[in-house]
């Protein structure tokens, strides 16, 4: 075997991660806002620390990946709504608690760089970041070859801010409280060990099948709908007055793992999926192929709930407006019950 005698022929290319990040750079400097102080490119990314028209501003940090769904990109060849996945994720996970999201940091681990995968990624981290006012500060490609293989990585982390007094902690939720369901476009980014299983073991469906079932939507369009931000829709409802008194982000573990999260140990929350008013296919063919008990269904996916807010009854139908105003469908679909802290999927 002949030895390696460059970088590039023990398998990484620092060229060509160069040439790459410079075709997506106009977007990612797009990603800023005016207390970033230096182009992303540096050692660290720098971000003034004034947060004019707070009077004691508490910083939200979050970190998450995108999971599984990634081998969904890699069968579809289609790579540009991960970085949206990534971002809105994180933007949702420090939603809930009230805080802007200020700037994200992005890590892509590959075994092989290769385009257009590097700047379809980066761009929609780009985009995402653009559309709610979330700098891109800086990120982190590592080429690891022998480690990744085909394969690749996607984590993001996210720093928001919010005002000490307006912290969402859920601990106002209280017997007679409204859930009020937020809708989700599909799995989002969480329960895509199953789903493979279901649809491709036992379904012997590729991201090419169109099953009758998804009303001419093919498999991998289904699975590759990007995670749904719901950030506009909190502010509507800021904005409107709402007083939202707990938010739960349905991520891994649903309803039934997700919300307990935020509930006071003196309530529980008690959800009706017939008042689900969001149907998605994909969620029926998962159940049916199988075979899935409603307590499962609901604890691994989301199944049409991407987010709950927790209201008191003379606001839900400002909830609702405001989320609607966002663009974003919402509905009742449970209430808060005297308890110990359980969220009770109603079968």
């Amino acid at each position: 075997m002949q030895t390696p005698s460059s970088y590039k022929e023990a398998g990484v290319d620092i060229d060509l991660a160069t040439e790459l990040l410079g075709r997506v750079k106009p977007r990612l400097a797009a990603a800023r806002r005016p207390e970033m102080l230096a182009p992303i490119g540096g050692f660290g990314g720098l971000f003034q620390a004034g947060f004019p028209g707070y009077r004691e501003p508490v910083l939200v940090a979050s970190i998450d990946g995108v999971g599984t769904k990634l081998m969904i990109a890699a069968a579809m060849q289609k790579y540009d709504t991960v970085g949206h996945d990534i971002v809105n994720h994180c933007i949702n996970d420090i939603a809930v608690q009230g805080a802007e999201p200020i700037y994200f940091l992005d890590y892509i681990g590959i075994g092989k760089l290769r385009s257009p995968l590097y700047e379809d990624v980066l761009g929609g981290i780009a985009d995402a970041c653009r559309a709610a006012n979330c700098a891109v500060l800086g990120g982190e490609t590592a080429e690891r070859p022998g480690m990744y293989g085909n394969d690749f990585d996607l984590v993001g982390i996210i720093t928001g801010i919010v005002e000490k007094s307006e912290i969402i902690t859920g601990e106002h939720i209280a017997p007679g409280d409204v859930a009020v369901g937020l809708a989700s476009n599909g799995l989002h980014t969480n329960g895509f060990s199953l789903a493979r299983k279901l649809l491709f073991d036992a379904g012997g469906f590729t991201v090419k099948s169109s099953p009758a079932e998804l009303n001419g939507e093919s498999v991998g369009e289904a699975l590759l709908k990007p995670h749904t931000c719901y950030l506009p829709a909190i502010k509507a409802a800021k904005a409107a007055g709402v007083a939202i008194n707990g938010i739960a982000h349905i991520t891994g573990g649903g309803l039934v793992d997700n919300v307990p999260r935020i509930l006071p140990k003196t309530v529980d929350a008690v959800f009706h999926p017939e008042k689900i008013e969001n149907h998605i296919p994909i969620f029926d063919l998962l159940v049916k192929l199988g075979n899935l008990p409603v307590q499962e269904a609901y604890r691994v996916f989301n199944m049409g709930v991407g987010m709950v807010w927790f209201v008191r009854p003379g606001d839900v139908q400002k909830a609702i407006d405001a989320a609607k105003t966002a663009g974003i469908g919402a509905f009742v679909c449970g209430e808060v019950v005297p308890g110990s802290g359980k969220s009770i999927v109603a079968e």
